[in-house]
């Protein structure tokens, strides 16, 4: 390697000194032999003096006889005098003989690649056809994988329009980010050309070859809107598309700015790393996310295809015609695509009260940002290995968390006026952070950048402790650590308060580390006295309290948590008793008391008792967190105090089993979503404890399905349920439920269905069948992108994951290590370890086996074994424990 390159490596960003304005790119994909030839010209603005031109370029091979620069609208061609590609670097260096002039000239590159298995860049994905296996071919360019399909500036400021040309065989349809502008059938093979795009990322161009079918509606101002699945399956495409007609309109108006292209396709790819990618008119999906099957798929399906067809909906706006400058302000793509779709899905159904099911991202991004292996919203990208890692929920669900924080704060009229602003004036170019934060001030008046800035540029979040003392309310703010360590850090943080009742509640910006409130200006004209139910229930927020429960966050709108001293605690318990809280107030509460005890701030017994006051709740979200919650406090239990486990698994079954009895097995009449989505959630947790009754129910319905796939006595809903609780009793001698389970999986073409599947599996105990399970994972059965939803294993099983991860560990790496999915491996089999010993194990093994790609996941992976294993000493401790326990287990509701 030649001494005058060495300038250009090793370096985040490509130099400045040409950037490109238009491509004309023709690929020509050979789907049997997984290869693909193309040429591509680009027209090139070189901006300072130069004899280089610096570009991206990956796993291609470069014809260097090809490589010529021609000034625009002049006959001088300028040959390469010497190419050179940098696999490290991802980066291909031209060297011209003279200075390249000033001004537009084009650069010409012939290229071969391979259609690649490993889901990025330009790939194959397989399915079958009249029962014959073909390839597909599918572009994944986010986040830097362009470069891997055809020399570019592969960089989100390096915004230029394209010109594609595709050579396929006949019979396949071929898709682009534009309408077809040309096609021309040669024999055996036709040449699509597409219409130019606007100017946009490289990150967004797409290509899809293959057979599909499609359904197709239009919205009301002429924009053709079509879903494409495999042959046979286009029934199945009918629901997103009505959300993605519906979306696009709703999406124009909160904007202000209409859809900028004249066609919106939406693909079912069978081989999809992610959950689906924003592509600019050709967006692309998993089928999980995209498919609907009235008969064969839940309710809760049926959600996930709502909010993530609204989530890249989104990215038409926020991403595609405004972009973000660079990688570290992807939390403006990824966060503001994951609140407006959530407002979006609110608007389409209502009834499924969508904004406390958003309390979900909080707490995930809450419980990542928990660790000191967290990262700040806007993070430092050095490498291009780096960026896959951040596609977290820091990125995602912090940042959705703290836009709703800041809508909270500035109003939502003000806030969508300002966005409107934002987007009118960024269009077809890039922003930072600071720009938004800049048109929100502007339409707002208030301090938004002071504000925000504390939230996007420092890692982390505050717990803010409330403590009566005497006549004041007293509060301190530190960072919130989920090891219990005490952290560096200090918000902004918008404090909302009620005292006893919704009717008045107060806010306050809380700056300082202290702050003190006098009580009485709280409790206004409340009288003293017990606490009194006046109303219906917390949903209608007309309870009154005298001996004045106090909560802060009200709504959960804020993103940090509250530790209340005993008094209050107590206070809040007796008001979840009586009906007096809302459902995100019942929910923060209880999601706090989890991560205070897991920080091991608050007492195991403190946490149960109050969770035992959630007994007759009937909210969706609520329980559906309470059980997450369960399942965590189980496994720990099991850890710490292994003697008490089937009581606090009895106590556990009492709380859930009232609810359980109320919705039943059957699917009701005109129930709502969100019943039909707590039944499968409740029975499979009642399945997980061993309650015996509901293992027995769900056994018998598992083999009516198995003898009739239509019987109504295992719908959608519930078959995930039936399917842990079979497996329950598999051992190495009573395999049968096993074996069924696997012929179902293999009979079924839904992808829904073998999910959900392989989400069972390692609910077994037995670690001679946990080997076999993680074994079929890796079968040619399984698709790559569906391995990691078999990676949860019962705690039986954990030492046999790690054992078969450490086995496989040169396969795993090899075939995922370039992406982010090879980081599910790691957390999956690592995070549920709870001893110090064996957290040393796991840094041994890593030692020399580390990537870039997954360097933080390890690091938070063994974070958390850290964390979990103080956790075990701390609840080895708790003096009163056992009583309390077998208290909670044996009361009498």
């Amino acid at each position: 390697m030649e001494q005058k390159y060495q300038q250009f490596r090793g370096q985040a960003r490509l130099p400045k000194f040409a950037v490109p304005k238009s491509y004309d790119i023709q690929l020509k994909p050979d789907l049997a032999a997984c290869k693909f030839s193309g040429t591509v010209q680009i027209a090139v603005d070189v901006v300072a003096d130069t004899k280089f031109l610096v570009l991206n370029a990956a796993e291609l091979d470069v014809d260097s006889s090809s490589v010529k620069f021609q000034l625009q609208g002049a006959s001088k061609v300028l040959e390469a005098k010497e190419v050179e590609l940098f696999e490290d670097d991802e980066i291909m260096v031209v060297e011209f003989g003279e200075s390249l002039p000033v001004g537009v000239g084009v650069l010409c590159i012939a290229f071969n690649g391979t259609l690649n298995d490993k889901m990025k860049g330009f790939y194959r994905s397989k399915y079958e056809h009249n029962g014959e296996k073909k390839n597909m071919a599918v572009t994944q360019f986010e986040p830097a994988d362009a470069r891997k399909c055809f020399p570019c500036w592969d960089e989100p400021a390096c915004k230029a329009t394209f010109k594609i040309t595709l050579e396929v065989p006949s019979e396949l349809v071929a898709l682009s980010n534009m309408p077809v502008v040309e096609e021309k059938v040669n024999g055996n093979l036709k040449i699509v050309k597409y219409q130019e795009s606007p100017i946009m990322s490289t990150y967004l161009v797409a290509v899809v070859v293959g057979l599909f079918d499609y359904v197709e509606d239009h919205t009301p101002d002429g924009v053709k809107v079509r879903v494409y699945c495999q042959v046979g399956k286009a029934y199945q495409g009918e629901f997103a598309l009505h959300v993605a007609v519906k979306t696009l309109g709703l999406y124009k108006e909160y904007f202000a700015v209409p859809y900028s292209l004249p066609k919106l396709d939406m693909i079912a790819i069978p081989d999809f790393a992610a959950g689906a990618m924003e592509n600019y008119g050709l967006v692309t999906y998993r089928e999980t996310a995209l498919l609907f099957d009235e008969k064969h798929s839940a309710a809760a399906n049926k959600q996930r295809v709502a909010t993530v067809v609204a989530h890249e909906l989104a990215h038409q706006w926020f991403g595609n015609l405004v972009t973000m400058e660079w990688w570290t302000h992807l939390w403006l793509n990824e966060g503001f695509a994951t609140w407006v779709s959530y407002l979006a899905t609110d608007s389409l159904f209502p009834e499924w009260q969508i904004w406390n099911q958003f309390l979900d991202e909080s707490t995930e991004g809450l419980r990542l940002d928990g660790l000191a292996e967290s990262h700040p919203i806007e993070v430092e990208v050095n490498h291009a290995g780096e960026i896959d890692e951040i596609f977290d929920a820091i990125s995602y669900r912090k940042g959705a968390s703290v836009i709703r924080m800041l809508q909270s704060y500035l109003g939502a009229e003000t806030f969508q006026r300002a966005l409107a602003s934002y987007i009118k004036k960024y269009a077809c170019s890039n922003a930072k952070t600071e720009d938004l934060w800049s048109v929100l001030e502007e339409e707002s008046a208030e301090p938004v950048n002071m504000l925000m800035t504390s939230w996007t540029k420092q890692q982390g979040y505050p717990v803010v402790s409330a403590n009566v003392k005497g006549q004041k309310l007293e509060f301190e703010q530190s960072r919130f650590l989920s090891s219990g360590s005490h952290g560096d850090g200090q918000w902004i943080v918008p404090v909302t308060l009620c005292c006893g009742s919704y009717g008045a509640r107060q806010s306050i910006l809380f700056k300082e580390k202290t702050k003190s409130i006098d009580i009485n200006e709280l409790l206004g004209s409340t009288s003293q006295g017990s606490l009194v139910q006046t109303g219906t229930g917390g949903d209608n927020k007309s309870c009154e309290s005298a001996s004045a429960w106090i909560k802060l966050n009200v709504d959960q709108s804020g993103f940090y948590r509250v530790k209340y001293d005993e008094e209050l605690s107590a206070r809040l318990r007796h008001a979840i008793e009586k009906k007096c809280l809302s459902v995100a107030d019942r929910y923060g509460i209880v999601d706090d008391s989890f991560a205070l005890c897991m920080a091991c701030k608050q007492s195991l017994t403190s946490l149960l008792t109050l969770m035992g006051a959630f007994r007759e709740e009937l909210d969706y979200t609520v329980l559906s967190n309470l059980i997450t919650i369960s399942y965590k406090v189980a496994r720990i239990a099991a850890d710490g105090a292994p003697e008490l486990i089937n009581e606090i698994k009895q106590f556990l079954i009492n709380l859930f089993q009232n609810s359980a009895e109320r919705i039943g097995w059957d699917t009701k009449q005109g129930e709502s979503h969100l019943d039909a989505m707590l039944r499968g959630e409740l029975l499979t947790a009642l399945a997980a404890f061993g309650h015996d009754e509901t293992i027995g129910e769900a056994t018998k319905r598992f083999h009516a399905f198995l003898n009739d796939r239509e019987t109504p006595l295992l719908p959608p809903d519930i078959r995930r349920a039936a399917y842990t609780a079979v497996m329950q009793s598999v051992t190495k001698s009573n395999r049968s439920n096993f074996e069924s389970l696997l012929k179902i999986y293999r009979e079924t073409d839904l992808s829904q269905e073998k999910t959900r599947i392989l989400g069972s599996l390692g609910a077994c105990r037995d670690p001679e069948i946990i080997l076999e399970v993680l074994n079929f994972l890796l079968s040619s059965e399984v698709r790559s992108q569906d391995i990691v939803f078999g990676l949860s294993v019962s705690r039986e099983g954990r030492e046999i994951a790690w054992s078969w991860m450490k086995e496989n560990w040169d396969h795993i790496s090899k075939t995922f290590g370039s992406g982010f999915l090879i980081t599910r491996f790691v957390s999956a089999c690592v995070s549920p370890f709870s001893s110090f010993e064996k957290a040393k194990e796991v840094e041994e093994f890593f030692a020399s086996r580390t990537k870039p790609s997954m360097a933080r996941t390890l690091k938070q992976s063994l974070e958390r074994v850290h964390i979990n294993a103080q956790w075990v000493e701390s609840i080895q401790k708790e003096k009163h424990l056992a009583d309390a326990v077998k208290e909670l287990a044996y009361r009498k509701y």
